[in-house]
């Protein structure tokens, strides 16, 4: 686990943007399975991909017509019980931190994986997303 005073400004960087923090495994449960229309999960990371490309460019994905009803993250790292938890509904995706999943009702929809987000610009992760987003949002 990481000391909260290390990864306070980074969970901020996303609340602050309007994602709501999913802390344990009933949180992520209600917010997958009670919360109709489409919901975008991060799953944050201290990582330097994290910082430079993957909330960069979820962020940036905001900025468009379309966009998922609900924001959601958890925090590999340090909320384990909630991230293990939403890992679950991320099969048959490996464990991957940071990624980025888009679920409709429920149902997982479209997810990138770290390796789709190291070495790809904000940009790039954006137009990801805002294809994902025509497409089911």
């Amino acid at each position: 686990m990481y000391p909260p005073d290390m990864v306070a400004p980074m969970k901020e960087d996303l609340t602050v943007a309007g994602f709501s923090e999913l802390k344990s495994p009933e949180e992520v449960d209600k917010a997958i399975n009670e919360t109709p229309g489409t919901s975008l999960v991060i799953v944050n990371s201290v990582c330097g991909c994290a910082a430079a490309n993957a909330r960069p460019g979820v962020k940036m994905s905001l900025d468009f017509a379309k966009k998922p009803d609900n924001l959601f993250t958890v925090f590999a790292g340090v909320d384990g019980e909630a991230t293990q938890q939403a890992r679950q509904y991320m099969l048959p995706y490996p464990p991957s931190s940071p990624s980025v999943a888009l679920f409709k009702d429920g149902k997982l929809v479209h997810f990138i994986e770290r390796h789709h987000i190291e070495g790809r610009s904000p940009e790039m992760i954006a137009e990801n997303l805002h294809a994902a987003y025509d497409a089911y949002c």
